[in-house]
């Protein structure tokens, strides 16, 4: 192994492998940083709704001064909606048709309230099956507005002298929830499972929509008078243009996070590219150099193989140089996202107070998968080209 080791660093160029390290820790940081930057402001736009994702918007019917007729979209109008280009998906709002009236209570304060109940498609709430399924006998699963925390927490909390409530703190409130209606009245038990910024309902699981109108609901229009629409680019025009046509409601406010975030997304994948793209490159110029290394050494690497040194062990000398090479960019890499990172973080939180700090897990992988690939491709291709060199020796 001496041996080998000796013969690489006779022709070894230390400026082609410092050329390949700056130009791979290029690509990779680009990568890395691209990726972090996402992970850390992506909550902040989509005002950290971890209950429907920003490409979701809510559609309803302009409602006039004086309107007697229920704003309600036929099944024509719902099929219409979903043949347009740019929805991707459409669920209907299902409403409960029974009376609710919900308890809650933190400690020993406890206060109830009037309250209604709606549902959409499983498939347009972001929430883990586990916590959003129902069946009978089981606590029902509740996602409140934030406004309704902001009420209770800067108005009816504040002018009763009771205490405020934090979001962390949604999973120790108790809550029940009466169901009135078709001459029956039960409670039940609830579980509040968190605050959705892009809802303007109280929203519950569809299984338990359905079971509860088909026990307490009196008989009213299967119609829904609001609709979901999840879309491929929140950002196209056509959707503003199609609702002022029809006379339909949509929420700008909304809308306008989600074209942010369409945006962020279109540029960190530019972004991402021009990464690959550098990283491609790199990569391209380190199997160039480690091809010349051993055009340069072919007579004597041909006279070791013939002697009896095998191909994996002629092989290793340059395979561990490119791995050493690919760690050593991966580390400065990682080292140099993290410094990058807390200096704009300061000046994000200076932005969104209340934002979160992203994880490094998605980092952390992204680059270590990339290290994994690009030195396992570079094992593979230099153990070929010593197959090649034995077969002409």
């Amino acid at each position: 192994m001496h041996l080998l080791w000796k013969l690489l660093r006779r022709h070894l160029s230390p400026g082609q492998i410092t050329g390949f390290f700056i130009a791979n820790l290029l690509g990779m940081l680009i990568i890395l940083l691209s990726l972090q930057f996402y992970e850390d402001l992506a909550p902040a736009l989509q005002g950290e709704d971890g209950v429907l994702p920003a490409d979701y918007i809510m559609v309803s019917k302009r409602v006039g001064a004086f309107s007697s007729t229920p704003m309600v979209f036929s099944q024509e109008e719902q099929e219409d909606l979903a043949r347009q280009p740019f929805a991707k998906h459409v669920g209907a709002f299902t409403a409960s048709r029974y009376r609710v009236k919900c308890q809650v209570g933190l400690n020993e304060i406890r206060f109830s309230s009037d309250m209604f109940f709606e549902s959409v498609p499983d498939r347009f709430v972001d929430i883990s099956r586990k916590h959003w399924q129902w069946s009978e006998g089981e606590a029902v699963p509740i996602v409140l507005p934030k406004s309704y925390l902001a009420v209770y927490n800067f108005g009816f909390a504040q002018s009763h002298s009771l205490p405020k409530i934090g979001e962390g703190l949604a999973g120790m409130i108790d809550v029940d929830v009466e169901l009135i209606g078709q001459g029956r009245r039960d409670v039940l038990p609830a579980r509040l499972i968190g605050f959705s910024s892009r809802l303007n309902t109280i929203l519950v699981p569809a299984s338990f929509i359905e079971w509860s109108n088909s026990v307490y609901g009196t008989e009213g229009p299967d119609l829904p008078s609001r609709l979901i629409m999840q879309v491929d680019n929140p950002a196209d025009e056509r959707i503003v243009t199609y609702a002022k046509q029809k006379g339909y409601e949509i929420d700008e406010d909304k809308l306008q996070a989600g074209k942010t975030m369409y945006f962020l997304k279109v540029i960190i994948v530019i972004v991402l590219a021009v990464g690959v793209l550098i990283s491609a490159l790199s990569f391209y110029v380190l199997i160039l150099s480690i091809f010349l290394l051993v055009q340069k050494n072919q007579e004597k690497l041909q006279s070791l193989l013939l002697i009896g040194y095998s191909t994996a062990r002629v092989a290793l000398p340059y395979q561990c140089l490119c791995i050493g090479v690919n760690l050593l960019v991966l580390t400065a890499a990682l080292v140099i996202t993290y410094v990058i990172r807390n200096q704009y973080m300061e000046r994000l939180w200076q932005m969104f107070p209340t934002m979160q700090e992203g994880s490094l897990m998605t980092m952390t992988i992204a680059g270590g998968a990339i290290f994994i690939l690009v030195s396992g491709i570079n094992t593979v291709v230099i153990y070929r080209k010593m197959q090649q060199l034995w077969k002409h020796s």
